[in-house]
């Protein structure tokens, strides 16, 4: 099977070329990183959470996951500065690929009633989709799962513009709902 990575280079990047009349391929998006971000608010009351979130997430990506620190004091969440409140993994490379590649093809099938993402970016042709439940991965063992979690993961582009991130997002096969 070939991987997104070959895919990449022989057919999206020759169409991202053609579509935008680059000069060089150098001037064509292409995916830096993948950034996977699990907000744990209610890790402030109980540790192990954390420690199940960096193991799911480490499964996951195949990448070991770090706890994300609260910058500072706020009484009203009962947070303390440098205090656990989060997981993040930051992947690239292959693992990027590979990542991309089950997201794709395994993952987002298994969400309920699934017609597709928003196609909204960040101005920067940079693209956030948020997934409300982790048991959408294969690697996870439902009967383990103890509490449901979701995660934001970013797609970081080389990207200028949002219709370049979105070209770029769809050539690699992302399901998007709105048609541009």
């Amino acid at each position: 099977m070939a991987t997104l990575k070959n895919e990449y280079k022989e057919r999206i990047l020759p169409a991202l070329m053609k579509k935008f009349n680059y000069s060089t391929v150098m001037q064509a998006p292409k995916l830096e990183k993948i950034v996977l971000n699990e907000g744990l608010g209610a890790a402030t009351q109980d540790k192990k959470i954390i420690e199940t979130a960096i193991n799911e997430l480490t499964a996951i990506t195949g990448q070991k996951a770090v706890a994300t620190l609260s910058k500072k004091d706020i009484s009203n969440f009962k947070v303390r500065k440098k205090m656990p409140i989060g997981v993040r993994v930051t992947l690239r490379g292959e693992r990027m690929y590979e990542f991309m590649e089950r997201f794709i093809r395994i993952a987002l099938p298994r969400i309920r009633d699934f017609k597709g993402i928003p196609g909204k970016f960040d101005g920067r042709g940079n693209y956030t989709v948020g997934v409300t439940e982790q048991i959408i991965f294969p690697e996870i063992n439902i009967d383990s799962v103890t509490k449901m979690t979701g995660m934001n993961i970013t797609f970081v582009t080389s990207a200028k513009t949002d219709e370049e991130g979105y070209e770029l997002m769809k050539e690699f096969g992302l399901p998007f709902t709105n048609a541009k």
